[in-house]
């Protein structure tokens, strides 16, 4: 505003001066050069120059109050004054009526931090979003209060403000009903079902809790909606909603609904297609004339935006060069109940790729990314093929799965040529493995280092330590395990693609074990008596083309050689004497999940094997039968006399020649289904069977290679060459004969939901349901005979450490020799998965 002071509104004045007054923090010089205003300059006033310098002095969001005054008059020249009013800052924000750890996410999202000014506007937005926020939740009578008091320094000077809010929450507010009105075809249940956020007060839906929120409410109607058009209800629509509240904590909801008639598909026709016949597309489409219409099924075999890998009618034609194919379904006839349709196709030309970049990646060699592209130059465009090009990189475990992204450069429509970009974000693909827990008896320790992008060929070129060489796709590792009673020690290396050409798998391992007898009673540690293993293997692994090409087939050559030195226990009786286990294994496995291997979303993964031994005791003409009589008679001799050394001696004698080369085979079964329930919500899957048997069953069952079950997997080293298997809500191993078993099973329910799925670290919460049980042979085999467990836990994946996790699991059953359920038990999972 422009104080008069014997002004003449219409004449133009000379400036002489401006000054300004009430600054505070701002320096005088510096708002003048920002208004503009010189002296000598000629402007009205009250004008149009003044107003403008007004306005952008509000612009600024800095100043409460702004005023022009003229100070003096002198003919034509005018001195003015500009007071300004600067506004209060932010000091301290002090947060009443809600939990600690939610007052950090308040003051980031509204940005409350020191030195922003206080405006009207921020107090007013602040108050609705915490109180929008709020009613997200379910807290609709949500209160909020924000008042400031003056913050004055040590000088007595006032240099900002202190803001405090006080939030009342109130009561959630439950639905106590949903009421329809107007529906004959759908039951209440049936849209009650369909609406997925509002849900009514039910004491036994646990997983979904009653809450209203305007905005979830907006779309659960729309829901209504397409559940009504899912079943041949086209004009289906909501004609009013009325929320009656019953008192703080519950109101009801009142939809009325107005159905309209059934509709049905009468003719269908295809209209601009000529790559397919209308009878490809009619059978892909797989809707008929009379079915009744549904608008949701119809739009999904179009195109169904929910699955980019969906077998419809658009990736038909894109997984066939149609890049620009536009496909759109019109009614062109309505015949009292009956729809016909045109399904209108413009298949424009094939496309093909023309340039393939890959940018991004800085530590891993450019032939190790381009060797798993599914797409190349001169291809034609497939969209699958894209697809399944961002699951291979992400299978790879040295790239961000969540940021993989493919990105169309450039599109040349008379051409036909698509230029396409892979943009990678490159992780920690290294891992130190630090592992701990109680697990086997006593504490179990572990160091290991994996490499899992190295470079073999750079392992003498000095320039390519950074600090290793690295890049190449291989994989290298390098584990030591240990507690009070055994070490163990093992070296692997796997080449992905033997000879770069083809993804053909070298694996190679070595390992030894050193075994102490160990008192499980006393924890007494005997090193006079010791059980050594030493071994490696040679495998092959190969993708196939058939049935699909997530198919792999592998092969592997095993050898370890056992040591026993005065090891005596009941598993092994030839105390001072060896075995050597020379196996052949072969496997089909199958693995579908998307995208990330962290976090699965989708697919399966399963795996089936077999391990064999050579068939000696066919060829080796050692009578078996009369060793086995022989010997089960000098065991009935020992019940009787217990002391008898020679007896001890002779049935030594006789398994160490039963078990001097191990004869065996083995049969395995692992699989794991993921299925994605809403979101990112995800359901795992997963069942496991495993079964050891005898060529010849005179000779029987080696004391090696069984299955030991429950725990969380922590003494699954090579411990009398036993096979460890993991079942929560159980101490390790507990849940087998002390000799071990033959056969096993088990079974698991998994929930997961992500924290975060960050390049940094990624976190998912689960629950889990779970069973499991061991068994001496298939006389006494029975699945549905197993030991139950539930529980929930944590799961935190960092590249440098890999998987930590932690398990709390409550066994419903007992442990062997026990007669009550088991109950709680903590298991820490460090380096490893369920």
């Amino acid at each position: 505003m422009a104080q008069q002071k014997q002004l003449d509104s219409g004449r133009k004045y000379t400036l002489n001066s401006v000054t300004v007054t009430g600054a505070q923090g701002f320096n005088e010089q510096t708002v003048i050069a920002f208004t503009g205003l010189k002296e000598g300059e000629r402007l009205y006033i009250p004008g149009e120059r003044l107003s403008s310098v007004t306005k952008k002095l509000w612009d600024q969001n800095l100043f409460s109050d702004i005023a022009f005054y003229v100070t003096n008059i002198d003919g034509d020249l005018v001195d003015l004054e500009l007071y300004i009013v600067e506004l209060p800052k932010l000091n301290e924000v002090t947060i009443e009526g809600i939990r600690k750890g939610k007052k950090k996410d308040i003051i980031k999202d509204n940005d409350l931090v020191t030195g922003k000014k206080i405006t009207k506007n921020l107090i007013t937005t602040t108050k609705n979003n915490i109180a929008n926020k709020n009613k997200e939740n379910g807290f609709l009578n949500t209160q909020v209060a924000i008042s400031t008091t003056p913050y004055i320094d040590s000088t007595g000077v006032e240099v900002g403000k202190n803001m405090l809010i006080r939030i009342d929450k109130n009561e959630r507010v439950k639905v106590k009903k949903i009421n329809f009105n107007g529906n004959d075809a759908l039951s209440d249940a049936k849209l009650r079902g369909a609406m997925k956020n509002t849900k009514r007060k039910n004491f036994f839906r646990f997983w979904k809790r009653s809450k209203y929120a305007e905005e979830t409410f907006i779309e659960d109607k729309a829901k209504i909606i397409t559940k009504y058009k899912a079943n041949g209800y086209r004009d289906a629509r909501i004609t009013s909603d009325t929320l009656i509240v019953y008192d703080e904590k519950n109101i009801s909801l009142d939809l009325n609904i107005e159905e309209g008639k059934r509709y049905y598909f009468g003719d269908i026709r295809f209209i601009g297609n000529s790559k397919y016949t209308d009878g490809q597309l009619r059978q892909l489409l797989g809707i008929q004339k009379g079915e009744p219409y549904n608008g949701v099924l119809l739009q999904e075999r179009i195109e169904d935006n929910t699955d980019p890998d969906a077998n419809d009618l658009t990736n038909l034609y894109q997984n066939n060069g149609y890049l620009a194919a536009r496909i759109n379904p019109v009614e062109v006839a309505i015949r009292q109940d009956t729809i016909d349709f045109e399904i209108r196709i413009i298949e424009n030309k094939e496309f093909y790729f023309d340039h393939i970049t890959v940018v991004g990646n800085e530590k891993t060699n450019d032939h190790v990314i381009y060797r798993e592209l599914r797409t190349r130059p001169g291809q034609k465009y497939s969209k699958r093929n894209v697809v399944r090009t961002i699951r291979e990189l992400g299978q790879l475990g040295y790239f961000d799965a969540e940021q993989l992204s493919p990105n169309f450069v450039f599109v040349d429509e008379n051409n036909g040529l698509v230029d396409l970009e892979y943009s990678v974000v490159e992780k920690g693909s290294s891992q130190i493995e630090l592992q701990g827990g109680y697990g086997g008896g006593g504490f179990v320790g572990t160091l290991g280092l994996s490499f899992n992008n190295f470079s073999l060929r750079n392992i003498f070129n000095g320039e390519a330590y950074k600090p290793l060489p690295m890049g190449d796709g291989q994989k290298l590792s390098l584990r030591a395990q240990a507690s009070s009673f055994y070490q163990t020690y093992s070296l692997s290396l796997v080449e992905p693609w033997l000879g770069g050409k083809k993804p053909v798998q070298l694996s190679t391992s070595f390992s030894h074990t050193i075994q102490y007898l160990y008192d499980f009673q006393t924890r007494d540690v005997n090193k006079d008596s010791r059980f050594l293993i030493t071994g490696g293997s040679v495998g092959i692994a190969k993708r196939l083309q058939w049935p699909d090409d997530y198919f792999t087939f592998s092969q592997a050559i095993s050898f370890q050689h056992y040591n026993l030195k005065n090891y005596n226990t009941g598993l092994f009786t030839f105390g001072d004497g060896y075995s050597n286990n020379l196996a052949y294994t072969i496997g089909l496995s199958r693995n579908n999940t998307a995208t990330n291997p962290i976090y699965p979303v989708s697919g399966s993964n399963w795996s089936i094997s077999a391990k064999l031994t050579l068939p000696y005791s066919s060829f080796n003409g050692v009578d078996y039968n009369s060793l086995r009589d022989e010997r089960d008679d000098l065991q009935a001799f020992l019940e009787d006399n217990p002391t008898s050394v020679d007896t001890r001696e002779r049935i030594a004698e006789i398994d160490q020649k039963r078990f001097n080369w191990l004869e065996y085979y083995k049969i395995k079964f692992s699989g794991d289904w993921y299925t994605r329930i809403a979101g990112d919500l995800v359901l795992r899957t997963k069942s496991e069977f495993g079964f050891l048997g005898a060529y010849n069953n005179d000779r029987g069952i080696p004391p090696f290679e069984r299955f030991f079950v429950g725990g969380d997997g922590l003494g699954s080293f090579s411990l009398d060459g036993r096979e460890v298997i993991q079942l929560r809500g159980y101490p390790n191993q507990s849940l087998s004969d002390n000799d071990g078993n033959t056969i096993y099973n088990k079974f698991s329910l998994e929930v997961r939901y992500p924290i975060t799925l960050s390049q940094l670290a990624s976190i998912y919460a689960l629950t889990f349901v779970e069973g499991g049980a061991a068994y001496d042979g298939f006389r006494d085999y029975n699945p549905f005979s197993i030991s139950r467990s539930a529980g929930a836990g944590l799961r935190i994946f960092m590249p440098a450490f890999g998987l930590l996790g932690i398990d709390f699991g409550y066994g419903f059953d007992p442990i062997l020799g026990g007669t009550e359920p088991n109950g709680w038990e903590v298991h820490f999972i460090i380096g490893q998965q369920f």
